[in-house]
């Protein structure tokens, strides 16, 4: 593979007529050749992600191509500087994807962002089967972090899913792939458009009904990381209240009238403050005080064959990796 070369070899400037501006992310001396194109990551409906190393300080990142063209062929630059106000407001919260800049070409649109390296959850879940109640209560814990403060400033998510949560090195949570984030959303506000990943959407979205940001919520639940540790439940733990608490906390993110919905009331204060998230310091947890339940163990050393990993190899997986 040749590593020095990149997915786009035009580096003259674009003209007037083909810039979409990109705001205050935009580096107007960033180039792709600036990058080592290593590895594709992920694959998109407008382009790709790769894993990168910035050659001036060999750090490596998540470098996301988008092909101007598909994006203004399908009219969709709305989202994609959606996407782009998203990922600037992330870089204040621990467990979402930040966005360290951008800039662009004649034809093409970059998006430079964190490299995350632990791993899908999807996959994680794919490996284990199920998780222990602990560990998905501290995953459940810091991805509803996450989508409170996505909630704070008027934004639902829309695209909550295992393929969606990736795994740091050490073992925190980070949510990725913001392009069906809905900007403007206040609490009592509803949007109808129809999006989102079929085995996760709520009732009134499959309905075509208008729907708030409790569609997140229900998600949340829907997710395998909580949905799992009841599978498994009675299998790992002799204390019958976390069962209680678990099917509680379920029974309420998915229930299936809208207006009954655990956090319909008060959003994500009533999400923290329900009886399966009592072991957590929400604090601690914003800081990363709290030790991760399971160390991804990786380590990112570029070989020809893939990454090394202190225990075997990893593949990559849409912004992160795999352990095999």
């Amino acid at each position: 593979m040749d590593h020095s070369r990149s997915p786009d070899t035009n580096t003259q400037p674009p003209s007037p007529t083909d810039n979409i501006s990109l705001g205050p992310s935009a580096n107007p001396n960033a180039k792709p050749t600036d990058f080592d194109f290593l590895k594709v990551i992920g694959k998109g409906s407008f382009g790709k992600v790769f894993l990168t190393k910035r050659k001036p300080d060999g750090t490596f990142y998540a470098v996301k191509v988008l092909q101007k063209k598909s994006i203004l062929k399908k009219k969709e630059q709305n989202h994609i500087m959606a996407e782009r106000n998203v990922l600037l407001k992330n870089v204040k919260h621990p467990f979402l994807v930040g966005l360290l800049y951008s800039f662009q070409t004649s034809e093409k649109l970059y998006f430079v962002l964190d490299y995350v390296n632990g791993g899908e959850l999807f996959f994680h879940l794919q490996r284990e089967r199920c998780f222990c109640e602990p560990r998905a209560q501290f995953y459940a814990a810091e991805v509803a972090s996450a989508v409170g403060y996505l909630h704070s400033l008027n934004i639902i998510y829309r695209d909550l899913k295992p393929e969606n949560i990736l795994l740091d090195c050490q073992g925190h949570v980070v949510l990725t792939d913001f392009g069906l984030c809905k900007e403007g959303m206040e609490p009592e506000e509803t949007t109808s458009t129809f999006c989102g990943t079929p085995e996760y959407l709520a009732p009134e979205v499959l309905r075509k009904q208008p729907y708030d940001r409790t569609v997140d919520w229900w998600c949340l639940g829907a997710v395998r990381s909580m949905k799992c540790c009841l599978d498994c439940l009675h299998f790992t733990t002799g204390n019958p209240e976390c069962t209680i608490a678990a099917c509680d906390i379920l029974q309420g993110l998915l229930h299936k009238d809208q207006k009954k919905k655990l956090g319909v009331n008060m959003d994500f204060l009533e999400i923290k403050n329900h009886v399966f998230f009592n072991p957590i310091n929400w604090n601690d947890l914003y800081h990363k005080k709290i030790t991760p339940p399971f160390n991804p163990n990786v380590a990112v050393v570029p070989t020809y064959f893939g990454f090394v990993l202190r225990h075997g190899l990893i593949r990559g997986c849409s912004w992160g990796l795999q352990v095999i």
